[in-house]
């Protein structure tokens, strides 16, 4: 398994919608974040994109030089951007990251924000124009001299001079559940991205899309972005779940599933009717928790539950061919170092690039009497 965890820069607190509880997401509140995830052993870090959000690439320029190994999973906007504007960001951060940068395609999903970035596309046109972005993009970071008229984009002499670290470029990563958004997938995508769903629900889009790749003749990796809520013991765990929701009130409630209403995501559909807004009934699957989504757009699910049966949950996941969770909880630093110390010990983890010894810099807490290192027991 490789795990991520997640860089809140549209906000963060102790509560879902409220005031209460919340605290501003400052540079130095990122930077903890990222140092944190860097030193615990997360393998990235993912970085939302949008009109609430911190601009992810100067957000992640700014993290790159105080962390060491951590990646940093960017968006990359079709319509937003030009592909060759794109493609050159994406060759200078990945050289002075050192190649730490992997690419988060997004097409996006809310017409009323996409208006106001200034693209007026309807869903399957906005699909449409990003395999042409993808097309000129790849080719141009695999060093081709690019000339291109397509339907939405037309390109001629597009070149990136300055080479990518990662060859042939940084891995793209996408998440998409209508036919159009798979079909991109199966034609560009390296690791195809699923929001928390049901594992039965998550094998169906998986075999859907490895029967899509193979018909191209490609294979493609698998991920899932995920929140999670792990304490020592179940009770713990589903209390947390329901403090995390305390402040809400229907109004609330109902404003967002408004908002989301107004999408033509496939995706932000099928979460909203893992739930349909009814607070009363959140827990869709074992362990699996859909209160975030009453009011979060995107990843609105969360696995809750003591570390063997989260760590359970998530090998089941892991046995349907995910290998990638990107995972987050709130408060975003707080539950990174709980996530490490409760769930890895737990997981079937890759090694880290270094090579370090665990006996000497793994945690064991304070010496005993300032002469002995204490040991496990069992409860």
């Amino acid at each position: 398994m490789e795990l991520f965890w997640f860089i809140p820069t549209h906000g963060d607190g102790r509560y879902l919608g409220t005031r209460e509880g919340a605290r501003a997401v400052s540079y130095n509140y990122c930077k903890q974040i990222a140092q944190a995830a860097d030193e615990l052993g997360f393998s990235g870090v993912l970085l939302p994109t949008g009109k609430s959000c911190e601009d992810a690439w100067i957000v992640a320029s700014t993290l790159v030089p105080v962390t060491e190994k951590l990646k940093f999973l960017v968006a990359v906007r079709p319509g937003l951007t030009t592909p060759t504007i794109s493609a050159r960001m994406t060759a200078t951060l990945d050289r002075f990251s050192k190649g730490r940068l992997l690419i988060n395609v997004v097409t996006g999903g809310d017409p009323v924000e996409l208006a106001g970035d200034g693209l007026f596309l309807n869903h399957d046109e906005r699909y449409e124009l990003t395999d042409e972005f993808l097309t000129i993009w790849r080719r141009e970071l695999s060093g081709e001299q690019v000339d291109y008229s397509g339907k939405h984009l037309q390109v001629e002499g597009g070149t990136v001079l300055y080479p990518t670290i990662q060859k042939p470029y940084p891995p793209l990563y996408f998440g998409g559940s209508s036919d159009a958004a798979m079909d991109v997938a199966a034609d560009h995508i390296d690791v195809y991205l699923t929001w928390g769903e049901p594992p039965s629900q998550v094998e169906q889009k998986i075999e859907r899309m490895r029967k899509l790749a193979a018909q191209k003749g490609r294979t493609l990796k698998f991920g899932i972005r995920l929140h999670v809520i792990v304490r020592e013991t179940e009770e713990e765990a589903w209390q947390a779940a329901d403090e995390l929701i305390a402040h809400l009130d229907e109004e609330t409630i109902a404003s967002a599933q408004q908002i989301f209403a107004r999408m033509d995501s496939e995706g932000q559909r099928r979460m909203s009717e893992l739930h349909k807004g009814d607070r009363s009934k959140l827990e869709i699957s074992p362990n699996l928790w859909a209160g975030i989504g009453l009011v979060r757009g995107g990843a609105g699910t969360a696995l809750v539950g003591s570390p063997d049966n989260v760590a359970a949950r998530m090998k089941e996941y892991a046995d349907l061919g995910i290998e990638t969770f990107i995972l987050s909880g709130y408060p975003h630093l707080e539950e990174a170092y709980r996530t490490a110390e409760l769930l890895f010990p737990k997981l079937p983890l890759g090694k880290s690039d270094k090579n370090e010894d665990p006996a000497f810099i793994s945690p064991f807490g304070e010496m005993i009497a300032s002469n002995k290192i204490p040991v496990y027991k069992s409860k």
